[in-house]
């Protein structure tokens, strides 16, 4: 059985109580008038006031014991909700004796309670509920952990989010912010002309992005499917038909490793716009970053752990190969060799993976020398064509894709380009694509052949973009692990009779265990 404990089988059996009294410990139909903050500033003018109580205004509210302390004739608790946390005072007089000492037999805390009464203020001047009537609406089975301690176990508030936010009220502030932070991103794309549209989840060809996939069955069809990796070829399909300028705020899933960055599933949103090119894009999303920071009235110099990002110049531009250069100390001359790009990273003790490519020894330069030193607001643009199977070639240097990706805290928030629209270079692209997977890439683009006859039809010239939702989210709540701003974030499985004290999967060990992925 699950509830098996002590303390579970004597709340049990207070819940049985409560029912052969004739109080059902699990009512449906509630009652609230307001909610905890709309009562305090409905009512905080009694601080202020010679009366300080106002017997004849009646509330009902709501809310789970967060504290209790009995005082024989009298009971003080708080009550929490989810707009705040309110004291509460009952007593035999106003309960009555049977009533009032089957109370305080009967509830703990833990339990959420349906109150009403009047406002008044205490003789140490905290403004409460004098209680005339209170009934259980939810009687709580498992203790919460106690209060001095709270819920440390950061492994066990991943797993049971319900207990962390119960016990970590900043907690559903985060998700709050996220909630907002994707409402305004939304309006703000509906403002500037672009249509919301929705993709399938599950793709016959996995495309869009270099990444290994998840993959299902579909029994009615007898065909595998996969988990999308990026909406980025059907969202393109849409331009080819007519829209002007589309997006789509969604999941996608990546068969990779986690990290302090990186979910299996993760939210993006994607947007793709017609007769633009990817220095609008660029410009946009400045834009949007910065109405998004004055939207949620933060300073434009942003705390991010130990960083400190300012947000509040122009976002720098810097290709490539200069970042290489100029911010990662490497000699320009060694670029010009692939030998000499890989006796580099070796020397410094850099594993890299044999036959990489001209471009993908770059991107190992880049990776280990640049990244992690981009902490303001940067688009690193023009990257190797060998790198970026869907951007369109460069018409001054056609070894450079018209690409950006702009960094902030040493991370990828955003990737965009201008679109490949010539279906001929397209197929020649997955063709190279086909052979890098033969050769033992599985992250490699597979061909999509109606994507290339959608190509075909003729598809204006565009400039498309992907953001990460959850990273934004992350950098505007200071919040260092991407499990922070997700609700439910994945978690290794526990095992059957597993040893309780086995640190990898202990709590206190998470961070390590990030670290090392």
């Amino acid at each position: 059985m699950i509830f098996d404990n002590q303390l579970e089988q004597q709340r049990i059996q207070k819940a049985k109580t409560l029912k052969e009294i004739g109080r059902n410990p699990y009512r449906h139909n509630t009652t609230r008038t307001l909610n905890v903050e709309t009562f305090k500033k409905s009512y905080s003018y009694l601080l202020d006031n010679e009366v300080k109580s106002e017997e004849s205004k009646e509330e009902q509210l709501i809310g789970r014991i967060k504290f209790l302390r009995d005082m024989g004739k009298a009971v003080f608790a708080k009550i929490e909700d989810e707009s705040g946390i309110l004291q509460i005072y009952f007593n035999k007089e106003t309960l009555g004796d049977e009533w009032f000492n089957n109370i305080k037999k009967l509830i703990e805390v833990g339990d959420i309670i349906e109150v009403n009464g009047y406002p008044f203020i205490t003789k140490t001047g905290e403004l409460s509920l004098h209680i005339k009537n209170l009934d259980i609406a939810t009687k709580s089975i498992t203790p919460l952990p106690e209060k001095f301690h709270g819920l440390q176990d950061k492994e066990l508030r991943y797993r049971q989010r319900y207990l962390d936010m119960i016990m970590n009220p900043e907690v559903k502030e985060t998700f709050k912010t996220r909630s907002k932070i994707l409402s305004f991103i939304r309006s703000f794309f509906e403002k500037n002309g672009f249509l919301e549209v929705e993709t399938p989840m599950m793709h016959p060809i996995a495309g869009g992005a270099n990444a290994k996939p998840f993959v299902t069955f579909h029994n009615a069809l007898g065909v595998e499917r996969f988990l999308r990796i990026a909406p980025e070829l059907y969202l393109k399909r849409l331009i080819v038909g007519g829209f002007d300028a589309v997006f789509e705020i969604n999941r996608n899933f990546r068969n990779e490793g986690m990290d302090l960055t990186h979910n299996p599933e993760f939210t993006t949103i994607e947007f793709y716009w017609a007769h633009h090119n990817y220095s609008d894009l660029m410009n946009l999303t400045e834009e949007l970053i910065n109405l998004l920071i004055e939207e949620l009235g933060l300073s434009k110099i942003v705390n991010f752990g130990d960083k400190s990002i300012d947000f509040s110049k122009p976002f720098e531009r810097i290709s490539y190969i200069d970042a290489i250069v100029k911010i990662g100390n490497i000699d320009k001359n060694i670029l010009q060799d692939k030998k000499l790009i890989e006796t580099k990273l070796k020397s410094d003790g850099f594993n890299i993976k044999p036959n990489l490519n001209y471009g993908q020894l770059l991107e190992e330069l880049f990776d280990n020398y640049v990244e992690d030193k981009l902490i303001n607001p940067t688009y690193v643009i023009d990257y190797p064509i060998e790198i970026s199977p869907l951007a369109r070639k460069s018409d001054e240097n056609p070894n450079i894709a018209e690409r950006f990706e702009l960094y902030v805290a040493g991370k990828e928030i955003a990737n965009g380009f201008n679109e490949l629209n010539d279906p001929l270079d397209q197929y020649d692209r997955f063709s190279m694509q086909l052979k890098t997977k033969e050769a033992g890439d599985d992250e490699a683009h597979e061909m999509d052949e109606d994507y290339i006859r959608a190509l075909g039809y003729g598809f204006a010239p565009t400039a498309g973009e992907g953001l990460g939702i959850d990273r934004l989210v992350m950098l505007l709540t200071n919040q260092i692990s991407i499990r922070d701003v997700i609700l439910f974030p994945a978690m290794k499985p526990i095992r059957q009779n597993e040893n309780k004290n086995d640190k990898e999967n202990q709590g206190e060990d998470i961070d390590e265990f990030f670290k090392t992925k």
